[in-house]
């Protein structure tokens, strides 16, 4: 397991505590000024006040990183074209990705059209950031010997759910991070045991996918309540992410060779499922309906 330092504080003064260059990666989700309580936290800036502070911790973001370090923001809609044009323009960061996250349900409306994504924006101090695409990759829908059955790239469009209120691992937080999210930017974006930094901690999922990747991590946090929350939650057994793509269920279609489709459900446990034990079952049940193979029969063994 990664080693998990969560610090009670304002992430303006904590970031000054971290040494520059000495940091792999970044994941913020910081308020969107949209008048949430986060208890101690403040979410009811002016428009100068927010962009100033958001100027503040997106600078120490960019000092803390190494040179081939990465930052995902998660941002609001409101001013999400603010903090690109502050990466991009004022800090001279290389812009990667603009990620859609796109969920099931969201804020019903009745004039307009009812919200059903949030951005997350992914830059990089340099041209000479982490990639590991294979480490995300998602299922093929064939199988053909011509595939990296490997997978293909997930895409900047990430269907994944919310965390619902009804949900056994949602926190008392109000705007709590699938952990799918957070473990495809990790594992896209470190390697074991580097070093990854949460200004805006909440409700602890960047710390608690950390723990469960070997990856080191700090998180940050000023309100009291959440900090004893997360250290709840880290201390929680872990039977798997709260969340998943669904892509990782996929069945390729023509693995009609049985010893080719055996050799496949071994690779396939391993390399999509590696964080969700919980999710291995279903996924077998899906072989065996797609493949027509009876409950008694083994999908491994001649």
């Amino acid at each position: 397991m990664g080693k998990i330092d969560i610090r009670q504080g304002d992430s303006l003064k904590l970031l000054k505590d971290i040494a520059s260059g000495s940091v792999d990666l970044v994941i913020a989700d910081p308020p969107y000024n949209l008048g949430k309580e986060y208890g101690e936290g403040k979410d009811t800036f002016t428009h100068e006040e927010y962009i100033q502070f958001s100027q503040q911790w997106l600078s120490e973001c960019k000092r803390i990183l190494k040179n081939t370090g990465s930052l995902y923001v998660f941002a609001g809609f409101r001013y999400i074209s603010y903090i690109y044009e502050l990466l991009e323009q004022q800090y001279e960061m290389k812009f990667v990705n603009w990620i859609c996250w796109h969920y099931t349900q969201g804020i019903g409306k009745t004039r307009g059209f009812s919200p059903r994504h949030d951005d997350i924006l992914l830059f990089a101090k340099t041209d000479k950031y982490k990639f590991n695409i294979d480490n995300i990759r998602v299922p093929q829908k064939y199988y053909r010997s011509a595939n990296n059955m490997r997978g293909a790239n997930p895409g900047d469009v990430w269907e994944i759910s919310h965390i619902h209120y009804c949900q056994q691992n949602r926190q008392q937080h109000p705007t709590q991070k699938p952990e799918a999210i957070v473990e495809r930017m990790i594992l896209a974006s470190t390697d074991t045991d580097d070093l990854v930094v949460d200004p805006f901690c909440g409700s602890g999922t960047t710390a608690r996918v950390c723990q469960q990747t070997e990856r080191n991590c700090i998180g940050m946090e000023i309100n009291p309540e959440y900090i004893n929350m997360i250290n709840d939650r880290l201390a929680s057994p872990f039977l798997g992410f709260d969340s998943i793509d669904e892509r990782m269920y996929r069945v390729p279609n023509d693995l009609n060779d049985i010893a080719t489709r055996r050799q496949y459900i071994a690779n396939h446990i391993e390399w999509f499922l590696h964080n969700h034990p919980d999710k291995v079952q279903p996924f077998i049940n899906e072989v065996r309906k797609k493949y027509n193979t009876p409950q008694q029969s083994s999908l491994f063994d001649n």
